[in-house]
């Protein structure tokens, strides 16, 4: 799932990443166009990417495709849907999603000074994605204040975690988002899932998508084809 705020960016801004994460790793790689805030507000997004998912996992798609092959995976806000689409999977009980991949995922629901993570203090300017335009995007997403209790909205609030994929947490270390997501990625394997996270050294938020140091996003594919690879 692309990333954007949950209201700007598309499958063609993420043609690019998406090709060389496919060609990275010899994985085909389908990238899901959801439906945008504020226009269509939560959850519209996160049930377009469950429905694909289904598809996909039921046979619809690629029916020669066994269900464990398949993982989710999104950055940003697209870590947000494809960690709550993981949730929203194990609730419903529909199909089960066998691998996560967050990279810099937004999981939480505060992006001000009062935040729990030090990283939004931190990183909160200056580093492109402020704390600022986090939190103006997630006002654009919710559909009402309410919205921002839901586990749906933010992973890291769900008070079980338990039967969840195995996941890999890609962070960055000069991103607001750092902390929540290595946060997440604490609280799965307290609940007993399998999980792997890594820190990229001298990142900040977009440099996976963006692609503006190679290096870094080197180091992504390799530990995502790595993950995908073991198991």
């Amino acid at each position: 799932m692309h990333g954007g705020g949950w209201s700007t960016e598309s499958v063609e801004t993420y043609d690019r990443i998406c090709s060389m994460l496919s060609k990275s790793v010899d994985k085909t790689v389908i990238s899901v166009e959801y439906r945008l805030a504020p226009e269509y507000p939560f959850p519209a997004g996160l049930e377009d990417c469950y429905l694909a998912a289904r598809a996909l996992y039921q046979g619809k798609i690629f029916p020669k495709i066994e269900p464990g092959q398949i993982s989710v995976m999104g950055d940003s806000s697209g870590g947000n849907l494809a960690a709550a689409l993981c949730l929203l999977a194990r609730d419903r009980g529909e199909f089960s999603i066998h691998k996560q991949i967050l990279v810099y995922p937004a999981v939480n629901n505060c992006y001000t000074l009062d935040s729990a993570y030090d990283s939004i203090r931190e990183n909160g300017e200056g580093y492109l994605l402020t704390r600022g335009k986090m939190h103006d995007y997630l006002q654009l997403y919710i559909g009402k204040q309410e919205d921002l209790k839901s586990p749906y909205v933010a992973p890291v609030l769900a008070e079980d975690l338990t039967n969840m994929p195995e996941t890999l947490v890609l962070s960055a270390e000069f991103d607001p988002l750092r902390d929540e997501g290595e946060d997440y990625a604490k609280r799965l394997k307290e609940a007993g899932n399998k999980v792997t996270c890594y820190r990229i050294a001298g990142a900040f938020h977009g440099y996976f998508a963006l692609g503006v140091s190679r290096l870094h996003v080197e180091e992504s594919f390799a530990y995502i084809d790595h993950f995908l690879r073991e198991g």
